[in-house]
């Protein structure tokens, strides 16, 4: 669940569009004319002027400290050498030392860290109220209808709260309700979730050792996943593969029968339109009629991931679930559906969420929305996708233990092996690397995917051409001094 958006369905007609409508305030204009931008590819920030980020603070007393009060299970990213991060700017974060990271990772702060005009939005509405959602509120509806004009016509409902597990959860009590059903489809290493029932629902907990075990009502389906997957393509093109994913949907269609003939009804089909957790899945298109956790234009061709399969009008999902990105940081989430699907929701029982829809939260996404429509940072993401796929795609030209590079828009991943006859996951160096990297280069990677071999970029959508560049060379260097593979 590491992007954005997930989909709940009941098995229904589908489609999607994107619709722009902007309002620009004197202060939004004032903040065209600022410097915070380096030039090179339209969107890339520039660090604003202001103190360099160095902070009086020992690290390793810093870390024996969380380890004291924190649970083991709160792990930071690089365990073996933590990142203190001082202060952020865009794309950039600064350590204790003000040493500057470029930032491939955080897709949470979507339009960029501490973007000035989300930071002016919520300091602006935390200085009017911060009432609950049971007292009008204009920035509430403001938002709703902003967000609702992302969407076909036909989902024109949002319940809005604090996380995506949250969501998913509430998706699946809407789930539940109008059907009557309980149990639900998910795919295999699909993360939706840290609530007890998200993590029912998520393979990749359940089959890692955890406590929660997956229960009766929870059918797991292959993730069509055409390099690693149940059914693979032989050739190295993500075409048109048509047969292929043929065989994955009926592979779920099997699972509808199975569980009908133990008198079982399924609910819903949760899925990642492009699996994050799973590996950077990019599904063949046509597969998916679900929304996935990367929406609010990551990539880049549509606003939604779910409209990536499919001509507009012909994929409208019954729930979409949001998260993480949706408040640049500042927490909040939304279920969008169909006021039908939503009122059925409790019988008589009204839905309330203390501090789902805040003031101050629904300024954080609002302003966000509007960063992505006014800065076109939909367009700026898809030229973007074009550049990532060249650029990662020499890099597997030229070294050996790059097995395949899959993605879209601002969402790519790099499967590392050891060999490409075999497909043997690498992921020793996958860690070397990301640790290489940081410490060298002041560069940030991820890595994911049941093995742990996948190289994760999902940058802020500030990201440009100057910074994917420098990203690549560092980690084309790194990869022929680590695994000496040269092609």
């Amino acid at each position: 669940m590491d992007s954005l958006t997930q989909f709940f369905a009941y098995f229904s007609p589908f489609g999607g569009t994107f619709t722009k409508s902007s309002t620009k305030s004197k202060k939004e204009e004032q903040f065209k004319q600022q410097n915070f931008r380096r030039g090179e590819g339209g969107q890339n920030g520039a660090v604003p002027p202001g103190r360099g980020g160095e902070m009086a603070v020992d690290k390793a007393k810093l870390v024996a400290k969380r380890a004291t009060m924190l649970s083991s299970k709160c792990q930071t990213f690089y365990a073996d050498d933590p990142l203190l991060v001082a202060r952020a700017s865009m794309q950039f974060v600064f350590d204790e030392n003000g040493r500057r990271f470029l930032d491939c990772i955080s897709n949470v702060q979507h339009v960029g860290h501490c973007h000035p005009r989300v930071v002016e939005a919520v300091h602006s509405q935390l200085s009017l109220s911060t009432c609950n959602i049971r007292f009008l509120s204009p920035i509430l509806t403001d938002l709703a209808e902003s967000l609702l004009q992302t969407f076909p016509s036909q989902l024109d409902t949002v319940l809005f709260c604090n996380s995506g597990s949250e969501a998913n959860d509430l998706a699946l009590q809407l789930a539940r309700d109008w059907t009557g059903a309980k149990d639900v489809i998910v795919l295999e290493n699909a993360y939706h979730g840290h609530l007890t029932t998200a993590m029912q629902m998520s393979p990749y907990k359940f089959d890692r050792g955890s406590n929660i075990k997956q229960p009766k009502w929870v059918h797991v389906g292959p993730a069509p996943d055409l390099y690693r997957g149940k059914y693979r393509h032989a050739d190295e093109d993500f075409g048109d593969k048509s047969e292929l994913s043929r065989k994955y949907v009926e592979d779920i269609r099997r699972i509808l029968e199975r569980a009908k003939a133990k008198g079982r009804r399924v609910a819903a089909f949760i899925a990642e339109a492009l699996q994050s957790c799973g590996g950077q899945v990019l599904p063949p298109r046509g597969y998916f009629r679900q929304v996935a956790e990367t929406g609010f234009g990551r990539v880049g061709d549509t606003f939604w991931a779910h409209q990536l399969d499919g001509e507009d009008g012909e994929f409208v999902p019954d729930i979409v679930t949001m998260g993480k990105s949706m408040g640049n940081g500042y927490p909040i989430a939304a279920v969008v559906t169909c006021k039908e699907i939503a009122d059925k929701h409790c019988g008589a029982v009204s839905y309330f969420n203390t501090y789902g829809g805040n003031p101050a939260s629904c300024a954080a996404a609002l302003s966000v929305l509007r960063v992505i429509r006014e800065e076109n940072l939909l367009g700026h993401c898809q030229n973007m996708g074009e550049l990532f796929r060249k650029e990662l795609n020499g890099l597997k030209e030229r070294h050996k233990s790059v097995g395949d590079v899959r993605g879209a828009g601002m969402f790519w991943g790099v499967d590392l092996v050891k060999s490409r006859c075999t497909r043997e996951p690498n992921s020793e160096l996958a860690h070397k690397l990301i640790l290489k990297l940081k410490r060298e280069d002041g560069v940030l990677l991820s890595i994911d995917g049941p093995y742990g071999n996948i190289l994760k970029f999902k940058p802020p959508l500030c990201f440009g051409v100057t910074d994917l560049r420098e990203a690549i060379n560092a980690l084309d260097k790194a990869l022929g001094e680590l695994s000496n593979d040269d092609v």
